[in-house]
């Protein structure tokens, strides 16, 4: 070969190392987050954001990019994050937000820009009934009416007649008075008595006279994190002596550290990973939910761990499961890849997680079933598992 061949060959060889590495950096795949960082739900969107710093920088050869963004539990600024993601970062898929409130709100702007999207907030509301819009949507948390069904097998196991309940005056607390009428009606618990208050709220005084007015033999709380301890607080201060029940809204080290005293003997539905390491060996979920546990708790410290970072582990996990499937069929960046990884996440079959076995469908976004649940009780300051 002559030198001036020699020459042009490597100027080419040269030049299509350039366009390569010129396509890798246009192929990194940006996964766009807006999480309730501060705020009301705080307590919820901080292991939230914690548990992203652990997820993988590279899925399948390609770079992963993960631009965090905080709404401060604020449903507008929800939304104008979700904009800012799609428009000016160009994200591929969308992970957010971490209450009901702010997915909801962000649904639109998601389907428009025909981006999947993977709440980490718990109503059904978010990803039913399946339409236009709700099939770029996919959640992580387990739905109200499963956890629904939990908590009133337990009360009529337990002679739990009459309920009163008070939650949220927003879409988390109006789902799930929705979802637990349903359930207790077919089994024969009556509702006798039902309240709202809102997540800012420094007194529920009023709400709480009315539920002791009309003696329930247990309290139902639709409320998630800390600012679930107020109506449970004012209710023992004045006296009540009926059972209590919450949500899993409300798993995390930061409710026992606010409630302390006034939520022990509290029952709960919540996923395995809030108790992975009492679970029975042959527990479909404890490996995966105990993997999760080591990966966190070597980063931020032994019992820091909560459920709520769990479901931005699972969205991870399902990212990471969808991600190669997709990158058969297009580039990340384009419209082709974004509706491919929207169909690939609707393929995940089997998938353990830390709060569940995931086997999603055209009409199942969520797909979780009941070993995505588990009872427990507070008691002594910790997470007790009830078998």
């Amino acid at each position: 070969m002559s030198k001036h061949l020699i020459k042009k060959t490597l100027v080419a060889l040269a030049a299509a190392s350039a366009l390569l590495t010129a396509w890798t950096a246009r192929a990194d795949i940006n996964v766009g987050v807006t999480v309730s960082a501060t705020g009301p739900a705080a307590s919820l969107g901080i292991p939230e954001k914690n548990t992203l710093s652990l997820m993988p920088t590279k899925i399948a050869g390609q770079k992963v990019n993960y631009i965090v963004l905080d709404d401060a539990s604020d449903t507008t600024a929800a939304v104008t994050n979700t904009r800012k993601l799609l428009s000016e970062h160009k994200v591929d898929v969308v992970v957010g937000s971490t209450v009901t409130p702010n997915s909801l709100a962000m649904i639109d702007v998601a389907s428009e820009g025909g981006t999947p999207m993977i709440s980490m907030a718990a109503s059904s509301r978010i990803v039913e009934p399946q339409d236009s819009k709700k099939r770029w949507v996919f959640k992580t948390p387990q739905n109200d009416i499963m956890m629904a069904l939990a908590i009133v097998q337990h009360m009529a196991a337990s002679g739990v007649k009459t309920v009163g309940f008070i939650g949220f005056a927003d879409a988390y607390g109006e789902g799930w008075l929705t979802e637990f009428s349903k359930i207790a009606a077919v089994k024969g618990v009556q509702i006798v008595a039902s309240e709202r208050y809102n997540r800012t709220d420094t007194s529920v005084t009023g709400q709480v006279l009315k539920l002791m007015a009309a003696k329930p033999d247990a309290v139902l709380i639709g409320a998630s994190g800390t600012p679930a301890v107020l109506p449970q607080k004012t209710l023992k201060e004045r006296g009540y002596a009926g059972k209590f029940y919450q949500t899993h809204g409300v798993a995390n080290n930061d409710f026992l550290r606010v409630g302390g005293k006034d939520v022990e003997g509290t029952f709960l539905p919540a996923g395995p990973v809030l108790v992975a390491t009492q679970l029975p060996a042959n527990h479909p979920v404890k490996k995966s939910a105990l993997e999760y546990i080591a990966k966190y708790e070597a980063a931020f410290g032994k019992g820091t761990v909560s459920t709520f970072g769990g479901h931005a582990w699972d969205a991870g996990l399902l990212l990471q499961a969808a991600i190669p499937l997709a990158l058969k069929k297009a580039e990340p960046g384009t419209p082709v890849f974004r509706a491919a990884l929207r169909d690939a996440l609707e393929s995940v079959k089997e998938m353990p997680g830390a709060h569940g076995v995931f086997s999603m469908s055209s009409a199942d976004h969520l797909g979780l079933d009941q070993r995505a649940r588990v009872m427990v009780k507070i008691d002594k300051g910790a997470w007790v598992y009830q078998p």
